[in-house]
């Protein structure tokens, strides 16, 4: 059976070994650095005080934040800062095509601050971003993250006729928990959201994740994964969840790794194409190795079913 560490709040700010990591000092990550900073482009990575942004830069990958860097909401794990955003800035998408041309991405992610101020949540910046893209550098995959778009209608459906390769929209927590942890978002409108996105296009991988540490129960994990794969969702994450400051929700405790790998057991089972669970993990933690074995284990699973009817 996983063990868990719970700490008191007296030991909260202190991480175990498992997801310590080190400072980024390479050579890579500053030439990333500097040409995202270059092209006046935010990041989730720099925003949202990733601990992996050593590695995914060093590797020169990395997660495009669009439509500026203040968000509408007030979520209470996230640190992105919160207030009234500035304008749309229409040139935004061609600087980021030109910035994924130069650094040769194989696949991309692209996300976004919640804009509850736009008429239409920002989806049109997505739309032009990916077309950007298309323009700019063929051959690269895109994944978008993106925010629920609540009460905009048609939001959804123009970003889905883009055709980006990967739909991520995350869950962040159980349902208990939305009030205290993403108390501007409905979990059932997330739900909702995902599952139309496969209805507009069964081909579209959709993608969604948690957080764990914030005081869920693993009965409520396990009902997260099925109320997922009943929306048709291919991949999930799951990841500890850290506190940015202590202004923000607390850590209730830190999950250790057997824990993960137990969660990721019982996704597989469930049926998900692909899963990722570990301390570590975020949405775009590895995106682009994971989404070529996202797309390697549909077609294994289209032989499977060929091979069957046969």
């Amino acid at each position: 059976m996983a063990t868990v560490t719970v700490l008191d709040r007296s030991t909260i700010g202190r991480k175990p070994a498992w997801i310590r990591v080190k400072a980024p000092t390479s050579a890579g990550y500053h030439d990333t650095r500097r040409l995202i900073h270059g092209k006046r482009l935010h990041t989730v990575c720099e925003e949202a005080a990733c601990p992996n942004t050593g590695e995914c830069w060093t590797q020169k990958h990395a997660t495009v934040m669009i439509l500026g860097d203040t968000c509408t909401r007030a979520c209470t794990f996230c640190n992105v800062k919160t207030g009234m955003p500035a304008a749309v800035d229409p040139h935004e998408p061609e600087r980021l095509g030109d910035a994924v041309a130069e650094l040769g991405l194989v696949h991309v992610v692209i996300t976004s601050v919640d804009r509850d101020d736009l008429e239409d949540g920002g989806a049109s910046q997505f739309v032009r971003s990916i077309q950007a893209i298309r323009r700019s550098s063929p051959g690269t995959t895109i994944e978008i993250l993106t925010p629920d778009f609540l009460r905009q209608p048609g939001a959804v459906d123009q970003i889905v006729a883009a055709k980006p390769d990967v739909y991520n929209h995350n869950l962040e927590t159980v349902p208990r928990l939305y009030r205290g942890v993403r108390p501007g978002a409905r979990y059932f409108h997330s739900l909702r959201l995902l599952q139309k996105v496969k209805e507009l296009d069964p081909t579209l991988f959709t993608k969604s994740g948690i957080m764990v540490g914030l005081g869920e129960e693993k009965r409520e994990v396990h009902q997260v994964m099925d109320d997922m794969r009943s929306a048709e969702i291919d991949f999930v994450t799951i990841g500890q969840y850290l506190q940015p400051t202590p202004r923000h929700h607390k850590v209730e405790r830190f999950v250790e790794p057997a824990e993960f790998e137990a969660y990721a057991r019982t996704a597989r089972a469930k049926g998900f194409l692909m899963v990722s669970a570990s301390p570590l993990t975020r949405s775009s933690y590895h995106a682009g190795d994971d989404f070529a074995r996202l797309r390697a284990n549909r077609l294994a699973q289209l032989a499977a079913a060929a091979r069957g009817a046969a």
